[in-house]
């Protein structure tokens, strides 16, 4: 496997763990919204995943290659996340 692949492997597997936890952050924000303040849970909850899939999968490539993720590489991670952002809000609002 390249280390293209590989990169786009990790970034899928990331995305993959932050969808899964779509329901729990629903519970959890829907419950708590008054002291959060949150008018909107599901798009404070797409902030929530989008945020997590970006700086998980930055922080993942960069321990597989024990630095900071380049420009390149973050440009990667971004193109990739945003490729997913239908079916993130699919799962969100579905």
């Amino acid at each position: 496997m390249s280390e293209e692949q590989q990169l786009e492997e990790l970034i899928n597997q990331t995305l993959d763990g932050t969808l899964s936890a779509i329901p729990v952050y629903m519970q959890e924000i829907e419950q708590n919204k008054a002291e959060l303040h949150v008018e909107n849970v599901r798009e404070f909850v797409f902030g929530v995943i989008m945020g997590m899939s970006l700086g998980m999968a930055s922080t993942a490539i960069a321990a597989m290659r024990n630095g900071m993720p380049s420009e390149e590489d973050q440009i990667k991670v971004r193109d990739i996340v945003y490729s997913k952002i239908p079916q993130i809000r699919e799962r969100i609002y579905s």
